[in-house]
Parts: structure tokens; C-alpha cells; sequence
């Protein structure tokens, strides 16, 4: 009886991870035939922003969909492409003191990406991501603009990946 149960167990295994075709353990789903990949530079669409803040997150899109997957880079005729704008950069204040005075501010990070299935359209999209972090306004923004820049863009590279490669 044991045998069987695992007998069962490894050919349900077998099926998940290789049956359909698109499931890996990571929790993405690529397309089958999906090989390559490009990521078109990030633009800027924002007045005040870090100047280096498009081509970080260019990068680290980059660099997190080939660490995550088994997809290679490819300029022309990608299976994958994605493109994108940095829409809204902003710091405003989220909590007033006694004396109308800003105790915490929010850095917020707007980007509006592109994602182009060449192998199936249907999961073609269009979509708006953001993601904020606040901080002490105590704190003086530009000693600290690099760190809070990296966790916004962390947490928009993450929520990019999982919405174009997970079928959940």
C-alpha cells in the first residue's frame, strides 16, 4: 500500500512539473516556447526624480526575470517584451505634528509597464504599479533617497514578474 501511495505521489509530482509545460517551482509560469526576453529601457515621464532611477529599475527588472527564470536576453524578435514609464514620483507629507509641521512623508513610485507575449497575446498587458515606503521627515531626503528608491523598486520589480508570469 505504501508503494503505491508513493507511486502516486511522484507521478503527480512528474505531471505538475513537466506535464503541462509551464509550471516551474518558483511560482512563475512562462510560456512553453518562451527563450528570450527584452527589456526596453525605462523612461522617465516625471519632473523630479532621481536621474539614475529609470536605469535602476530597468536592471533590476532585468536581472530578476533571468535570475528567475531560464529566459535569455534577445533585442530582436524577443518571445517576452516588456516597456515602460516612470509616471509619478513623489514625497508628500502623510502625518502632521502638534505644530502643523510634517513628522513622516511617503516617497511613492508610479510606473506604467507594458508586457508583449509574442508566443500568446491573450496575456498581453497594459497596467499601472506602484508601491511607497514612508520615512521620518526628520530624515534628510537626499541622505536617504537611494535606500528608499531600492525598496520601492524591489516591490515593483516583484509585483511586474508575478503579474506577468503567474497563471495563480
Amino acid at each position: 500500500m505504501a508503494f503505491s501511495n508513493l507511486l502516486l505521489y511522484c507521478t503527480f509530482i512528474i505531471t505538475l512539473s513537466g506535464g503541462c509545460g509551464i509550471y516551474s517551482f518558483s511560482g512563475s509560469s512562462i510560456p512553453k516556447n518562451a527563450q528570450t526576453v527584452y527589456i526596453k529601457p525605462i523612461e522617465n515621464n516625471t519632473s523630479l526624480s532621481n536621474p539614475e532611477l529609470k536605469q535602476q529599475i530597468t536592471e533590476k527588472l532585468n536581472t530578476y526575470i533571468l535570475t528567475q527564470t531560464k529566459l535569455k536576453t534577445a533585442e530582436i524578435k524577443p518571445d517576452l517584451y516588456f516597456s515602460g514609464k516612470i509616471t509619478k514620483y513623489n514625497v508628500n507629507p502623510i502625518s502632521i505634528n502638534s505644530q502643523d509641521n510634517a513628522s513622516q512623508n511617503r516617497l511613492l513610485i508610479e510606473i506604467e509597464i507594458s508586457y508583449e507575449n509574442n508566443i500568446d497575446s491573450l496575456n498581453n498587458f497594459t497596467k499601472t504599479f506602484s508601491n511607497y515606503v514612508d520615512f521620518n521627515s526628520s530624515e534628510n531626503f537626499l541622505d536617504i533617497e537611494n535606500d528608499l528608491n531600492n525598496i520601492i523598486i524591489d516591490k515593483l520589480v516583484e509585483d511586474v514578474f508575478y503579474s506577468s508570469f503567474s497563471n495563480w
